[in-house]
């Protein structure tokens, strides 16, 4: 074991030793002791303000674990007791839609070492940022499901390389038939929480998501009010264009401030993230969502150190509102949390996450997406017994 790969210290501490146990049956492909608050068999909320606050979001199943937006990764977060499980989704050239976090595939997949797909890689421009690399538009889903996924940010996670190429990449559909056959196994409905990505780029080359994913809500049953499942997207004109098609609980996503969402810049709009915290904001997002997905930092900024400094008003604003917060993404790492809360000078061992999650409850938020979902568990139901 080299150093790079030896569990630090501080790593060790932050599990504690219940999330040590579960960590531990689940890597052994035992059952898994239930994280407390997790929902177990035969508890099933009737609708998504039934979840327990906090609830915990899996961002992208376990990416903190596991390679993001694989059957494995999603059945590690279902395993280790999230509440809720997160899907970003993108077409292919044949219109279907498939789990992951871009349409850009060069980083989470094998693909560079397919040299029958050496010629697909391209520039484009998507959303003003030209990128290089290869896209899942220009793949059949055919062709796409002969490559393999693998880890992002193998430098931050080596630990997850150990899974490249074990899972392919899944289509929507098939994990809502994985959360169909989870739901009898376990007794209850698995919530999913669906991103449409690039909505505004997709729809200007004929390949709209929203039609696309309202009809496998139809088929699977998630388009109606009380489904266990969520709808996302950074462009409120997608959740616009799809509570016009299902009446399934959405979220607007609000990215840093100052930001515009890229519908806005591609209609004219000239209202920023600014804008849309202010209550006037809130007030028409309220009109055809149910909640904002907000970066953590439009809950508590951070100084120029990187520390904390005091909440906004956000939580109180959108509540007032009747809209529920799901802010993004708590990790473990010492490189992804506030500089108040990291260990040592390793930056990708464990800093203090609990004392983290702790500082986030403490606003009233709803949820959190977390790539660490047996961490947020527990500071979850620690927040819950205070």
């Amino acid at each position: 074991m080299t150093e790079g790969e030896r569990m630090s210290p501080a790593r060790r501490s932050v599990l504690g030793a219940a999330g040590a146990a579960v960590l531990g049956a689940a890597a052994a492909g035992l059952p898994a002791a239930p994280a407390s608050a997790a929902p177990r068999r035969g508890q099933d909320p009737s609708a998504y303000r039934d979840l327990p606050v906090p609830y915990v979001i899996g961002h992208r199943g376990t990416a903190g674990y596991r390679p993001e937006h694989t059957l494995g990764s999603y059945q590690h977060a279902l395993d280790l007791g999230a509440h809720v499980i997160e899907q970003d989704v993108v077409p292919t050239k044949d219109g279907h839609l498939v789990c992951r976090h871009e349409n850009d595939i060069s980083a989470t997949t094998d693909v560079s070492d397919h040299p029958e797909f050496a010629s697909r890689r391209t520039t484009k421009s998507v959303d003003g940022v030209a990128v290089t690399g290869w896209f899942t538009e220009d793949f059949t889903l055919a062709e796409l499901k002969t490559l393999r996924a693998k880890e992002r940010i193998p430098a931050n996670r080596q630990r997850n390389t150990l899974y490249d190429g074990r899972w392919d990449v899944p289509t929507l559909e098939e994990v809502l038939r994985w959360a169909q056959e989870q739901g009898r196994r376990l007794g209850r409905r698995i919530w999913l929480h669906c991103e449409t990505k690039h909505p505004t780029y997709f729809r200007g080359i004929g390949l709209p998501l929203e039609d696309r994913l309202a009809a496998l809500l139809r088929r699977y049953g998630r388009h109606r009010a009380d489904s266990p499942q969520f709808l996302q997207s950074f462009e409120p004109s997608s959740i616009q264009r799809l509570s016009r098609l299902v009446d399934t609980p959405s979220v607007v996503l609000l990215s840093n401030a100052g930001t515009r969402p890229w519908d806005f810049v591609a209609a004219g709009d000239p209202r920023t993230v600014d804008d849309l915290v202010k209550p006037a904001g809130l007030r028409w997002i309220a009109s055809f969502a149910q909640g904002i997905g907000p970066t953590l930092d439009l809950i508590i900024p951070k100084d120029a150190d990187g520390r904390l400094t005091r909440p906004t008003t956000l939580v109180r604003d959108a509540h007032a509102r009747g809209l529920i917060l799901h802010p993004y993404t708590m990790r473990n790492e010492n490189t992804f949390l506030p500089a108040d809360f990291r260990r040592g000078s390793d930056p990708n061992a464990y800093g203090d996450a609990f004392g983290a999650f702790r500082t986030y409850f403490a606003t009233g938020i709803d949820a959190v997406f977390s790539d660490n979902a047996d961490t947020a568990l527990l500071a979850a139901a620690d927040f819950r017994a205070r």
